[in-house]
């Protein structure tokens, strides 16, 4: 007689999504192969388990424990610290589809573990990427698109909030976002960074992309991440993120080549998350050796191919498309 040790479990056992959701992802992971393979990029794979945590204080790391609960390592948020390593040792233009791993992050449009498509193209600008994002959207999205929209971070907040991101004074900002709804005690405790950000996830980024896809870009230098500043205006970062339907798609750089400042940049990183009281991981030293071996100039952007996947199926959470979800895997 059977018994199962978790009734509740055993009882829904069922996977996400039936044979045609499994097929519909099967055929855009094929187009997505071919759409590379005829623009000359070479398909790799990295490791998922990797020995650093990633130090951006808005990301959490998976930690990875044995038997005896020593911590072997960290579930990567991205492949593309090993990727640029890759572009080092002279790869060329890559690209890789893989399964990412983000703690913290569940809701209907995140899962802690989902696909992501990275791509990086040697010599290219950020307006030559933006454009091949574009192109491989609309492969994938299957109904036809309005032509893309390019919008400035400053100008985003301007049309939707009133104020300046790189220009008005703290003060204004927090003013700004308690009249558009966003709790003050909250905004008392946000840094500068923290209340763009809280705007931007709470006000301005569910209105992009209702039309069309959107492309944001020149962020504040303060968010530059792993991206290039803006040499015609370093107050900006040639970073970039595609939206659609109010949803956050893709996330590119023009790529900071100099190991030097992405010290720098990482050290701010540790000191921010000491200050929230986070674990300080140390510095990836095999990224910064590889940067300092000498990175060929290059673009690359990150595309969460699940949402792609959900927007092209008319759905508004992930489950539409999941095979499994986290939680419940």
């Amino acid at each position: 007689m059977s018994n199962p040790a978790h009734p509740a479990c055993a009882a829904d056992w069922r996977p996400g999504i039936d044979r045609a959701g499994l097929e519909r992802r099967a055929t855009a992971f094929a187009a997505i192969r071919a759409f590379f393979a005829a623009r000359g990029a070479l398909e790799v794979d990295t490791p998922q388990l990797v020995r650093h945590a990633v130090t951006d204080p808005n990301l959490h790391s998976a930690t990875v424990h044995d038997s005896h609960g020593a911590r072997t390592g960290y579930l990567h948020t991205s492949p593309e610290y090993s990727m640029k390593r890759l572009l080092a040792a002279g790869s060329g233009d890559i690209w890789q589809l893989c399964h990412v791993f983000r703690g913290d992050e569940e809701g209907p449009l995140h899962n802690p573990e989902f696909m992501m498509l990275e791509w990086y193209r040697v010599g290219w600008s950020m307006a030559q990427l933006m454009a091949e994002v574009d192109a491989l959207l609309r492969l994938l999205h299957g109904a036809p698109l309005p032509p893309a929209a390019q919008v400035s971070y400053q100008q985003a907040f301007v049309q939707h909030m009133g104020v300046g991101a790189l220009d008005d004074s703290d003060a204004r900002l927090a003013e700004c976002a308690c009249d558009h709804g966003c709790d003050a005690q909250l905004v008392g405790r946000c840094t500068r960074d923290e209340l763009l950000d809280l705007m931007m996830g709470l006000v301005i980024g569910p209105r992009l992309g209702r039309e069309g896809p959107v492309f944001l870009h020149g962020y504040p230098a303060s968010q530059a991440a792993l991206a290039r500043l803006d040499p015609r205006d370093p107050r900006t970062a040639l970073r970039f993120e595609l939206y659609l339907g109010g949803v956050e798609l893709a996330n590119g750089f023009e790529e900071l080549a100099d190991a030097r400042e992405q010290r720098a940049r990482f050290a701010a990183d540790q000191a921010v998350r000491a200050q929230r009281g986070l674990p300080v991981p140390a510095m990836d030293e095999f990224l910064l050796g590889a940067l300092g071996a000498g990175m060929p100039d290059c673009a690359g952007v990150a595309l969460g191919m699940d949402r792609v996947l959900m927007l092209a199926a008319g759905a508004q959470r992930l489950d539409a498309v999941l095979p499994f979800r986290s939680r419940g895997a």
